[in-house]
């Protein structure tokens, strides 16, 4: 059996089954958040809460269910003390189900470890003072930088960012906005700016 990979900061997942895959693999404080059973729980975001003080990613399915408890922490959790992450879209079901969610995709405890260490890669430890350093110094990813690449404010925009979201391993339908903070939490810059030109093969 692997050793398990440390990473400091807490991870929000919906349910139990991907609670098991990331605990097989990390050691990490994990919560479920119970499906749905989030939003009727005042124990359970009280403690989401406390154990966000100091930052907390969100790892939800890409489907429209993920879609919607993500966007309800991101609701009651500090804007700068969230990170979410994102998992890809992979078609498939999970072997204890019978048949496929409604989506057709695999959700985070259908990921194998090395799509998972992949998407976590960011925050897992190893020399945090190093990795603080080169985040501080790393060129973020802009607004402005989407813009004048014609991912946002044009006619095909959104298709451009579709493309742009599957080639990096995230969900088709993420808004510019998250695209870019997912771009920044994991590639960085320099990763958009290859995918960038092997996608639309724009000479810089």
């Amino acid at each position: 059996m692997s050793e398990k990979i440390k990473i400091s900061l807490p991870i929000i997942v919906e349910g139990k089954y991907d609670k098991c895959t990331l605990s097989s693999i990390f050691d990490a404080t994990i919560i479920s958040t119970g499906g749905f059973g989030i939003f009727n729980s005042a124990e359970k975001r009280a403690l989401i809460k406390k154990l966000g003080e100091k930052g907390i990613i969100v790892l939800t399915d890409s489907d429209g269910g993920g879609k919607q408890i993500r966007q309800y922490l991101s609701g009651i959790l500090p804007k700068d003390k969230i990170f979410h992450l994102y998992i890809p879209e992979i078609e498939g079901k999970e072997r204890r189900k019978k048949t496929a969610s409604k989506a057709g995709l695999l959700g985070v405890e259908g990921m194998t470890r090395d799509v998972l260490v992949r998407v976590l890669e960011p925050f897992i430890s190893h020399g945090a003072c190093q990795e603080n350093a080169k985040l501080e110094n790393a060129r973020m990813l802009t607004k402005l930088d989407f813009f004048t690449d014609g991912l946002s404010g044009g006619a095909d925009s959104s298709k451009k960012r579709e493309e742009l979201a599957r080639a990096l391993g995230f969900p088709h339908d993420m808004s510019a906005n998250a695209l870019i903070e997912a771009i920044n939490l994991t590639v960085g810059y320099d990763g958009y700016a290859e995918a960038r030109d092997n996608i639309f093969q724009k000479s810089r």
